[in-house]
């Protein structure tokens, strides 16, 4: 007979024991945690579910300035986060994290045509057109000359912005198509 056949479990359940190197791994996503909540704005923060005594020793470790006392409350709320159910805190973090993901593709997405516009290409403004025929073209085209011009002299990108400002209207009222 082996030896480890004779070895029994140390705890009275069946759940298989969780490796030091598992335990590890949820700590480190946990002591991330800790580091955004620290870091984030009084807004963001304010929104989360959490209960009075991790928000207070968050709140606390934002307003530290010192490195090391920093450091060492930003492991006492990564502990206090590993001894409480931080699942629902996580998913709040994380379906913040993915609006602002999208939030910052749909910028580039419209940063990406009022550029492709800018540069020249009268095909672009012409398969926006089509694709949104409700846009005032005038104005677009308006827009498109004045922000050439005023890269080429070197000015500030006024006419730029405001074209991006109208590109955005537009895509609340009606999507931008993709780019090819």
């Amino acid at each position: 007979m082996n030896k480890s056949e004779n070895i029994e479990p140390a705890s009275g359940n069946d759940s298989p024991e969780v490796s030091k190197s598992q335990r590890k791994r949820e700590a480190h996503v946990l002591l991330e945690l800790a580091k955004k909540l620290i870091s984030w704005p009084e807004h963001r923060f304010k929104r989360l579910p959490m209960d009075k005594d991790l928000h207070s020793e968050v709140d606390f470790a934002r307003h530290i300035r010192s490195h090391g006392a920093r450091k060492r409350q930003l492991m006492t709320v990564a502990k206090m986060l590993r001894n409480r159910d931080a699942g629902p805190l996580l998913e709040a973090v994380n379906n913040i994290d993915e609006k602002n993901r999208q939030a910052t593709a749909h910028h580039h997405h419209v940063e990406a045509w009022r550029d492709r516009l800018i540069e020249g290409s009268d095909q672009a403004l012409v398969e926006l057109l089509e694709q949104i025929p409700a846009s005032n073209a005038q104005t677009i085209r308006q827009l498109i000359r004045n922000a050439g011009k005023e890269a080429t002299l070197g000015k500030p990108p006024a006419a730029a912005r405001k074209l991006f400002k109208l590109l955005c209207k537009t895509d609340e009222q009606s999507p931008l198509p993709p780019l090819l």
